[in-house]
């Protein structure tokens, strides 16, 4: 575009200038994450993004660019957060940011920047690619904590399906920092199948996430436009025409205007109105922008020259008019880039068929001889596409190949997939395609089955596994199919599939002994069986993988081992041997370096004292998990079941609102689907606890117990059960509840897991006190039934006893152990059972005094149907339960008024106690009202005065 065809004055654009600004400044306050910028192509969002930068800047801002490319559909994985990491290496070096990081977390994002060394080297693609994600986090958080830090990312459009997932990521999870996220991308691009649809769907429902649609130029904005461009004031004819000719999309208004006649003669399309400036430029100049069209939107001095054919100054001197015309710009590292994406888009759109194969070979021709022609780490990528662009199949299968395993290296799994399709594809059109891989077309499958796997592409995992078994025979490839056959079993689990125990018996069987392989599936066997309840055989593969694996000397499997070895201990009643055989894999786990075995023995510890009692304990160990595990980069993978056990633990403690916050907390993780259902059953607890119904049932009907789901592993059956049977009662359904008793008696197992079996027998004997009228056959069988299963159960700590003695109908004792326990529901229902039977026998001052215990129990948690149940009984016996008194505090608000009288601020409070801000801001809120005062310092001195603080 001959001449200055782009408006030095800015536009239009107020409001949506302020919209950003108003975003930054949430952001200043953790209220705030990403602003998503649609428009159509050339109605000016960069132009906007860069006024918005510029101004933030000159604010204090710190700001960081990366751009989407075309290129990231061909498997080009973290394109625009590996150009900002590139731009913070060029601004602080990496020793600074190593700094920001946790010790050695650097190597991790080695995998998207060779500037940080070696990767680290993790076999654990579970956690590896979660690690990636919290380490990019922790960085942008650490950035922001001495200024706003702005990560501007455009054309999302084309953004891979890891930067895709990078973004989700990020917008969840950064409302406590001064981060803000500025995401741009094109509306008119998105069809209905478009892969971005979904994202922006679930990023509008984020909190703190604005989205921003820029609209085309009103006729007043078009006419102030034409003004800075013709630097006068245009006659109304003149404006008018360009309005209704361009629409109101600037990029269009800088066409027209280019027009030397200055008739704004209208093509027959948008392309040509974009191309008629292109075709004014001299012959040499179009022909070196087929070139660089060819390449991508932006293109390095030196690669374009090498493609060219031209020399440094016949190069210069080709594009000079082509920079001129503002058709392409300069950028940064001696790298040219088109003005804008439609401008490349139309000329590589002119590319003739020939044409279009031969640059591509020339591109591909030039990267091979010399990688440094492109950015680091993305040689590979850029060949797989130049390659096959150049219809070159030979070398676009190796290409593929090798951009396919940089992917897996990197954990973009997603963009390996369509690599290794390709690889698949080319295969019967390359002669000794095995050979010139180094791998068999089975073993391509075999990786495509795994990539798919860690995308969580179950049914194309599906279809991967099955080709590579049709493939290989398990007469002399025994080990290969017993591992694609626990694949198999693992995508089975996946998708919520029963009978996977047969998969992993036939993987066994073709594993010879004392091997690493038969190791492997005896690992994934035995956990299996333990969940189902089948512990003697459980125990049985444990040991036996257990000898192999101290045989071939691999600690990580024998670590995993003693944990399912933990398991089924835990579920034959031995708490106290679970504990200690969990603490052997966390030493192994510490001596070998390994995250997941230190966290995963954590995690099932909190669940290992919580069965013993001890649930202050369990609590302190999930806070030193919990800073395990965000120094370890897996606060959202592991540690998510670390907050699970810890709601567990609250919700037994009393600490209901707290459980609910950590259960809230851990769902905005995205937690696996089992785990998500350890979560939801707490929530459910509680919900049922506080008589919630509507919560109640939303959530059953999540976890599929409404309908009785068909479910693999003993505890789930059990727990699902006992909600099930809950929900029954809080409806007012005994004889319905007795039913679901029956049908889960009447299972060929039961759990034998201590606490877990005589939690639900005691809820089974109250639901035959219940339905003994409406069903005395039924409840007298049911009774029988869960008589047997209790002659079955141990006692493996101080619950398990008090819920036994619950079942027995021994409630003053088991108020007694439960007050031991500090866990009040359970004791404000055993006084509320013992009252009754007080009652029953006509000794109503017995019943009055048990419930003036247990009614402000009840009525501190909010148990809205227990309270219902004590004040009912109170009337019934004459007596007067009084309700709490104004000053009775709950554990976490002596915790609170403690820290209170200290003086520390609510954030203060927050980050000792692990909650948040605004939940110290209701204790403290209580606290004042209790207490009768209206100030912190008068509620620390009533806390003096009181001796509520002397213990």
């Amino acid at each position: 575009m001959l001449g200055r065809t782009v408006s030095p004055v800015f536009v239009g654009r107020e409001a949506e200038l302020a919209h950003l600004a108003e975003a930054l400044d949430a952001a200043r306050q953790g209220t705030a994450t990403a602003v998503l910028l649609g428009g159509e192509a050339g109605v000016g969002k960069t132009r906007l993004v860069q006024r918005f930068a510029d101004q933030a800047a000159q604010d204090g801002a710190h700001v960081l660019f990366g751009g989407c490319v075309e290129l990231s559909t061909d498997g080009l994985a973290y394109a625009p957060f590996t150009a900002a990491l590139r731009q913070l290496v060029r601004e602080m070096g990496t020793s600074r940011i190593a700094r920001l990081l946790p010790e050695g977390a650097e190597r991790d994002l080695a995998r998207l920047l060779p500037e940080f060394g070696e990767p680290t080297v993790d076999g654990d693609t579970d956690t590896g690619r979660a690690r990636l994600f919290e380490q990019f986090l922790t960085l942008l958080e650490r950035l922001a904590e001495s200024r706003p830090t702005i990560l501007f990312i455009e054309d999302i459009h084309w953004a891979d399906r890891s930067s895709r997932d990078l973004i989700a990521f990020l917008s969840r999870n950064l409302a406590a920092a001064q981060v803000l996220i500025v995401l741009t991308y094109r509306s008119d691009d998105l069809h209905r199948q478009h892969p971005l649809r979904p994202v922006l769907a679930e990023l509008s429902r984020v909190r703190g996430v604005l989205r921003l649609d820029l609209p085309r130029l009103s006729q007043d904005e078009v006419a102030e436009q034409m003004t800075g461009i013709l630097g006068r004031v245009p006659e109304y004819a003149r404006v008018e025409k360009v309005f209704e000719r361009s629409e109101g999309i600037p990029l269009f208004v800088e066409a027209l205007l280019d027009d030397p006649d200055g008739d704004c003669a209208f093509p027959d399309s948008m392309q040509d109105l974009i191309l008629s400036a292109v075709e004014r430029l001299p012959e040499e100049t179009q022909r070196v922008l087929r070139v660089a069209a060819a390449g991508g939107i932006r293109i390095g001095h030196a690669l374009l020259a090498a493609v060219s054919g031209l020399s440094d100054l016949e190069l210069e001197s080709a594009l000079r008019p082509a920079i001129a015309g503002n058709v392409l710009q300069i950028a940064d590292n001696r790298a040219y880039v088109f003005r804008h994406a439609l401008i490349r888009e139309a000329v590589h759109e002119e590319l003739l068929p020939g044409e279009h194969q031969r640059l591509h070979a020339r591109y591909a021709e030039e990267i091979s001889r010399d990688r440094k022609l492109v950015p680091p780490g993305r040689a590979a990528v850029e060949l797989a596409h130049h390659w096959y662009g150049a219809r070159d199949d030979e070398w676009a299968l190796i290409s593929a190949w090798d951009a396919a395993r940089k992917s897996m290296k990197a954990f973009a799994y997603a963009e390996a997939i369509p690599l290794l399709e390709r690889v698949l594809m080319l295969w019967d059109k390359v002669p000794a395609a095995a050979a010139r891989i180094e791998a068999d077309h089975s073993y391509v499958l075999e990786k495509a089955a795994l990539a798919a796997g860690n995308s969580a592409e179950v049914d194309r995992g599906v279809k991967f596994v099955r080709a590579a078994l049709a493939e290989l025979d398990e007469g002399t490839q025994p080990d290969r199919v017993a591992m694609l056959m626990v694949r198999w079993a693992g995508f089975k689990i996946s998708k919520g599939k029963m009978g996977v125990v047969e998969d992993f018996h036939k993987a066994l069987a073709l594993v010879p002994e004392r091997s690493s392989p038969r190791a492997e599936v005896l690992t994934k066997l035995s956990q299996h069986l333990m969940l189902q309840g089948e512990v003697e055989e459980g125990t049985a593969r444990c040991e036996e993988g257990l000898l192999i694996a101290r045989d071939i000397g691999d600690e990580f499997l024998e670590g995993e081992l003693l944990m399912n070895l933990a398991l089924g201990q835990a579920m034959a009643g031995g708490s106290i041997a679970q504990y200690e055989t969990n603490q052997r894999a966390r030493e192994i786990g510490e001596r070998i370096g390994s995250p997941r075995l230190i966290l995963r023995s954590v995690g099932n510890n909190i669940d290992a004292l919580n069965d013993l009692g001890r649930s202050e304990e369990a609590l302190e160990l999930s806070y030193e998990g919990e800073r395990m595990a965000k120094k370890y980069g897996l606060i959202r993978t592991t540690g998510v079941f670390i907050l699970n056990n810890r709601a567990e633990a609250l919700e037994l403690l009393g600490r209901w609102d707290e459980a609910l916050e950590t259960a809230e907390r851990s769902l905005r993780f995205g937690p696996s689907l089992r785990t998500r259902h350890h979560i939801l059953r707490v929530q459910a607890d509680i919900a049922m606890s506080r008589g919630d119904l509507s919560t109640l049932e939303s959530t059953l009907s999540e976890l599929g117990v409404l309908k009785e789901r068909p479910e693999d592993f003993v505890q789930d059956i059990t727990s699902s059960s006992r909600l099930h049977m809950g929900w029954h009662l809080l409806k007012g359904e005994p004889d319905s509840a007795l039913e679901v008793a029956h049908r889960v008696l009447s299972r060929p197992s039961q759990s034998s897991k201590s606490a877990l079996g005589w939690r639900l027998l005691s809820l089974i004997s109250h639901v035959c006190d219940q339905a003994e009228a409406i069903d005395p056959t039924l409840s007298e069988h049911v009774r029988g039934h869960a008589a047997e299963v209790a002659a079955t159960l141990r006692i493996s700590g101080p619950p398990a006893e008090a819920y036994r003695l619950t079942y027995t109908g021994d409630f003053d004792a088991a108020a007694a152990a439960w007050e031991r326990l500090r866990r009040p529901h359970a004791q404000a229902k055993a006084l509320l059972h013992a009252a009754t039977i007080a009652a029953q026998s006509g000794d109503r001052e017995g019943a009055a005094t048990r419930l003036r215990v247990a009614q402000p129990l009840a009525e501190a948690l909010r148990a809205t149907p227990l309270v219902e149940e004590i004040e009912m009984l109170g009337r019934r016996v004459g007596a007067s339960a009084p309700s709490a008194t104004s000053e009775l505090l709950t554990p976490r608000e002596l915790e609170v008024l403690r820290l209170v009288a200290l003086g520390r601020s609510n954030r203060d409070i927050a980050a000792e106690l692990f909650i948040s801000a605004k939940t110290v801001s209701v204790h403290v809120s209580n606290i004042l009202a209790k207490l009768g005062v209206s100030s912190r310092g008068e509620a620390a001195a009533a806390a003096y005065r009181l001796s509520l603080l002397s213990s």
